[in-house]
């Protein structure tokens, strides 16, 4: 077959997108930031550390048999640039969580977000939602990634249901994909692209505007079916 005719992806522009480095990313119920291992580790200890049933489908670590191997993963964990840590703290400063950037690859422009633990007390709030648009928005708008992953395990029926809630679009199911914590694991892949972020930032922002929740916190218009009324190939 002459190679002048051969089916060709179209051009993309090879320049490499920026790794994530110690943005201090706010928003109007908390923040995310580099994660501070001297400054969080007691704070996020209380929160998720001792919290064993939190840390079930996080492949690679936890439970922890105590604050001290918490403490030991977390220095661990922030001298990492991949997975690089974040944490995740409300408007009084408590850290109530902890996610990672991880299998970053600046020159495909492709990236994932990971190790995601929320204490039960960020489980399922505005905060929780704000800090995945904070993140969406600093992988394509800051560092200028094309391709932001999801992953995880087949039967972590919460974290498919948030991957299609943020606006993660299902791509399929890696069989056997690992062994972790001496389990089989079946993973779930979602993608967002930097052509689908433009109306998932509205979307995001439509749905935490103060306006779509009422006098006692309860959403009007849910952020699922803001996505599922802008699903790729469907008409808005």
């Amino acid at each position: 077959m002459n190679d002048a005719i051969r089916p060709l992806g179209p051009p993309v522009d090879p320049s490499p997108a920026h790794p994530p480095g110690p943005a201090t990313m706010a928003g109007r119920f908390g923040s995310v930031a580099r994660l501070d291992a001297a400054r969080d580790a007691a704070m996020l200890w209380q929160s998720i550390g001792r919290h064993g049933d939190i840390w079930t489908y996080i492949s690679t670590s936890g439970p922890f048999a105590g604050e001290h191997a918490f403490t030991a993963w977390l220095v661990e964990r922030e001298s990492s640039n991949d997975p690089y840590f974040y944490t995740v703290r409300d408007n009084g400063g408590r850290a109530l969580g902890i996610l990672a950037m991880i299998a970053i690859r600046p020159p495909m422009r492709v990236i994932e977000v990971g190790h995601i633990v929320y204490s039960l007390t960020l489980q399922r709030t505005q905060l929780a939602t704000e800090t995945q648009y904070l993140l969406a928005r600093y992988v394509f708008e800051t560092l200028g990634y094309r391709r932001y992953e999801w992953k995880c395990d087949a039967l972590n029926e919460a974290s498919t249901r948030a991957a299609l809630r943020y606006g993660f679009v299902f791509e399929g199911v890696f069989r056997q994909h690992m062994i972790t914590k001496g389990r089989n694991r079946d993973t779930a892949w979602f993608s967002m692209l930097d052509s689908e972020w433009p109306l998932r930032k509205r979307n995001f922002e439509r749905w935490l505007a103060p306006e779509n929740f009422d006098g006692d916190g309860r959403q009007k218009v849910s952020l699922a079916v803001l996505n599922e009324q802008n699903k790729p190939g469907r008409r808005a």
